[in-house]
């Protein structure tokens, strides 16, 4: 990071207003602890997915604060899915496999059927948004909304691939600031890249050492 990058991304979350640095803190927080797979990670998102619902409204941006809204009911899904797992058996199923504290591993074959859905999804999406709205990237925008969402469902869920979704959705969206010039949003998420790419060594460790322990 040059030290013109790093003093514009240095004062543009310093000037942040009180209520928006909030959100930005919170966000992180939850990215956090989701990676070291505390559950406290869910209140943070519901705070800070709360804070930017109103914010979004209140500057009308209706679609923005409608898909915080989803954030928001599966901040409270994630907390009651994770402390469920906490005493979930280990088992072995057909569709996953289930380690350490309730971390599933979906069949890669699972995972392509998914991602082909998703990607079919976008590319409907994002053809609306290209002919129907002046959105800028429409297909870019529209397939990291589409799988940020079902990203999400798999972090509530625990299933441990969901890190390598977060490091795909959040280099497209590096890109996308970078050529909008929203430099420090860009840091902030080149920040989420090395969080979830942590996150998945952290998950695979507890998933593999309860694994063994199951199979001993």
């Amino acid at each position: 990071m040059t030290e013109a990058v790093f003093v514009e991304t240095v004062n543009y979350f310093t000037s942040l207003p009180l209520l928006e640095l909030a959100a930005v803190l919170t966000s992180l927080l939850y990215v956090v602890l989701a990676a070291k797979g505390n559950v406290w990670c869910w209140p943070a998102a519901f705070i800070s997915t709360a804070i930017y619902t109103a914010i979004f409204y209140d500057v009308y941006l209706f679609m923005d604060s409608l898909l915080q809204v989803y954030y928001l009911l599966m901040a409270v899904y994630g907390w009651f899915c994770w402390q469920k797992s906490k005493n979930m058996p280990i088992n072995n199923v057909s569709s996953a496999e289930q380690g350490g504290e309730g971390i599933q591993s979906w069949p890669l074959v699972l995972h392509l059927k998914v991602i082909a859905v998703l990607a079919l999804v976008s590319l409907g999406l994002g053809y609306v948004m290209a002919n129907y709205t002046q959105a800028h990237f429409p297909y870019f925008d529209s397939a990291t909304t589409v799988f940020a969402v079902f990203a999400t469902y798999l972090v509530a869920q625990k299933v441990l691939e969901n890190w390598l979704y977060w490091v795909v959705i959040d280099l497209v969206s590096i890109y996308l600031y970078l050529e909008k010039d929203l430099t420090p949003t860009a840091v902030l998420f080149g920040l989420y890249v090395v969080i979830a790419a942590y996150g998945y060594y952290h998950w695979k460790q507890s998933f593999s050492a309860e694994a063994k322990v199951a199979l001993s």
